[in-house]
C-alpha cells in the first residue's frame, strides 16, 4: 500500500493595484487549474500591505539571524513563503518592468533564508515558481515585459528555485485579457502543472 502524497500548496501573490486587472485574471485562471488538480491555494494581495523597501542593513544575513530587521507586514508573509512549496507571482508591467509592489516583495526575499529551516545556500531549493504578467503594448519587448521575466529568471535561478512556467500577454482595460482564450488555456495548464509533482 502506497502512502498518499500531500496536495501541493500554492501561494499566489497578486501585485497589481487592480483587483480585477489582467495579471489577476491570469493568476485566477492558474488558481482554477491548480485547484482542479487538488492543490491547496492561498492568496495575498501585496498592494495595500505595509511592505517597506530593503534597507541593506544585512541583519538577515548574520549568523543566527532572527530575520529581517524591518517590522512590517512582510513579517506575516515570510512564514507563508516557508509553508507553501509553490509560489505564483502575478504582476502587470509598469514602466518597462514588474510593478513596484512585486519589486518590493522580490527585494525583501533577500531575508527569506533567515526564516527557512534550510541552510543559507539551499533555502530556496525545492521552491517551484509560476509567473503571470500582463502588459499594455502589443509586444513583450517594447512593453518591457521581458525585463521583468528576465529578472524573475535570473533571481530564481541564482537561488536554486525552479520556474515551472510563465504566462504573459497584452491587454489594456481591466479583465480584457480574458478574451484571449489561448492564453487563458495556457494559464489553466500552468496551474495544473504547478499542482503536479
Amino acid at each position: 500500500m502506497t502512502e498518499k502524497s500531500e496536495p501541493r500548496k500554492i501561494l499566489v501573490l497578486f501585485s497589481s493595484p487592480r483587483k480585477k486587472g489582467n495579471s489577476a485574471t491570469l493568476a485566477n485562471e492558474i488558481i482554477r487549474g491548480a485547484e482542479s488538480q487538488g492543490a491547496k491555494v492561498g492568496t495575498l494581495r501585496l498592494h495595500g500591505m505595509d511592505i517597506s523597501p530593503c534597507q541593506a542593513c544585512y541583519a538577515c544575513q548574520k549568523k543566527d539571524s532572527k530575520g529581517c530587521a524591518i517590522d512590517d507586514e512582510m513579517q506575516t508573509i515570510y512564514p507563508k513563503l516557508v509553508e507553501y512549496n509553490t509560489w505564483v507571482i502575478a504582476s502587470p508591467v509598469y514602466w518597462f518592468t514588474m510593478s513596484a509592489q512585486a519589486k518590493l516583495f522580490m527585494d525583501r526575499c533577500f531575508a527569506f533564508p533567515a526564516y527557512s529551516k534550510k541552510s543559507l545556500e539551499n533555502a530556496f531549493v525545492g521552491k517551484r515558481i509560476g509567473i503571470a504578467m500582463s502588459y499594455g503594448d502589443t509586444d513583450p519587448f517594447n512593453s518591457g515585459c521581458v525585463n521583468a521575466l528576465r529578472t524573475f529568471q535570473d533571481a530564481f535561478n541564482y537561488v536554486g528555485a525552479k520556474i515551472i512556467g510563465m504566462v504573459y500577454g497584452s491587454a489594456e482595460a481591466p479583465g480584457e485579457i480574458e478574451s484571449n482564450s489561448e492564453l487563458m488555456a495556457c494559464a489553466e495548464t500552468l496551474g495544473k502543472k504547478l499542482a503536479g509533482s
